[in-house]
């Protein structure tokens, strides 16, 4: 079984914007604008916790500021250390102007070392 998350609306989140959305209460999400597309990923980074809205985007990527950890947008996957477990990536729905994910049942999957 799945469900279907409410994250914000997109009005909220400019084009070349992230904004940090907690789920739950305790989940946090990170849901990226860019080049006119959605993303939705784990809002931490798996190599050490530091709130990955703090770092920064470039070219389909996100770089987390603590330790400069880079992210593929699309599937999560570190490009540079010292991470090395993939960032969880979350399906994206546009509904009615509102970014929502797609997700399993029970908590959401989140990737730490």
């Amino acid at each position: 079984m799945t469900r279907r998350i409410d994250l914000v609306g997109t009005a909220e989140v400019a084009n070349g914007e992230m904004r940090l959305v907690w789920v739950d209460g305790v989940e946090p999400v990170l849901v990226v604008h860019t080049e006119d597309r959605w993303h939705a990923l784990q809002g931490t980074c798996s190599h050490q916790y530091f709130e990955l809205d703090k770092g920064f985007l470039t070219a389909g990527t996100l770089t987390c500021a603590l330790h400069l950890s880079r992210f593929e947008l699309t599937d999560g996957e570190p490009l540079d250390p010292p991470a090395e477990l993939p960032l969880a990536v979350y399906q994206v729905e546009i509904v009615d102007d509102r970014v929502t994910i797609v997700v399993p049942d029970g908590p959401l999957e989140i990737n730490e070392e």
